[in-house]
């Protein structure tokens, strides 16, 4: 007895399974993180982004896909939590916003650093800073260290921080805020972006900024004059949604995690050499100068305002947390 059509149909369906089992299985997309940078293209710092990017891609075997927004295009300077939070970036700059509150104190700290040991240093703040992040559903991920370069710059010559006689002067934060004032000036808050305009406009005599920052947005031709303090620990740290972190598989965020570490290392001594290179470059083109601070004078100005500062730091922190990163920048100090 024959049955034709049941028969060819056998036959089709065991070619079909046939032909199924022979293709390569589908591969799944990759998993699109973008991070957002006030950082330009032409700051060494952006290629720090791009060895991280690399990185990842690399160690998740592909899975992991790095989209990098310079220039801060997805969101302005003061906005990070939010943009985190909201999904504009999964990972952007922290400011000092208010909820971090001990981040907000500390990630710029009024302390002479000694950065032989640099990476270790900002991966051991970063790790007394993640239970305040959870809150935030934010996870620490990048460490940006500009202990190295957060100097001072003006119009004039000024030879000593400590003496500011009204100047109106750009700052970052409550800590910078307090120096200026205690120091005479008056402080203005200016975006990045916005400094240049501000500083041709007059209004700002002075600014605070890290020299990566200020030569990547050509500062040097309205504030020539440059004051090396060496008075700051600074690591405004780079932070990821959470739950974006919690959902990738143990074994991408372990490499996301490793390439971040990975490119901090591979950035520090390409960063310095481009720093030192940039203020020689400019100070000689633009008819400026660039003066240091001697160590004793920049330890007096720090000894005052690290009395102003430590209640703010264990109101923030907590005294526990407080002292422990207190000792930590104490152990890395000169």
């Amino acid at each position: 007895m024959k049955f034709p059509i049941k028969t060819n149909a056998l036959k089709l369906s065991l070619i079909t399974c046939a032909l199924m089992s022979a293709m390569p299985m589908a591969v799944s997309a990759a998993e699109t993180i973008r991070l957002s940078t006030y950082v330009n293209e032409s700051d060494i710092r952006y290629e720090g982004f791009k060895k991280f990017a690399e990185l990842a891609a690399a160690k998740s075997n592909g899975d992991l896909k790095v989209q990098i927004f310079p220039s801060g295009t997805l969101h302005g300077w003061s906005e990070g939590v939010d943009a985190v939070q909201g999904g504009v970036s999964d990972i952007s700059w922290m400011p000092a916003d208010k909820r971090l509150p001990c981040y907000r104190v500390t990630s710029l700290y009024p302390v002479a650093i000694d950065l032989e040991k640099q990476v270790e240093l900002d991966d051991t703040y970063a790790s007394l800073i993640e239970a305040e992040a959870a809150k935030a559903d934010l996870i620490p991920l990048i460490n940006s260290n500009y202990s190295y370069d957060q100097e001072w710059w003006f119009e004039d010559a000024v030879t000593d921080i400590g003496k500011l006689d009204g100047k109106l002067v750009r700052s970052i934060g409550p800590l910078v805020s307090m120096m200026i004032e205690t120091w005479g000036g008056k402080p203005v808050f200016v975006a990045p972006k916005e400094v240049f305009q501000s500083a041709e406009r007059g209004v700002v005599d002075g600014i605070n900024m890290g020299v990566a920052t200020y030569s990547s947005w050509k500062l040097w031709s309205v504030m020539p004059h440059m004051v090396n303090a060496n008075m700051f620990y600074g690591n405004i740290i780079y932070m990821m949604n959470k739950d974006k972190f919690d959902d990738l598989s143990p074994a991408n965020q372990k490499a996301l995690k490793e390439a971040a570490t990975e490119a901090e290392a591979w950035l520090k001594p390409r960063y310095e050499g481009w720093v030192d290179e940039r203020v020689g470059n400019a100070v000689m083109a633009n008819g400026g100068s660039a003066v240091s601070m001697s160590e004793d004078r920049t330890g007096e100005l720090l000894e005052g305002i690290v009395a102003k500062w430590t209640p703010e730091v264990n109101n923030a922190c907590g005294v526990p947390l407080a002292d422990n990163i207190r000792s930590l920048f104490a152990k890395h100090s000169e």
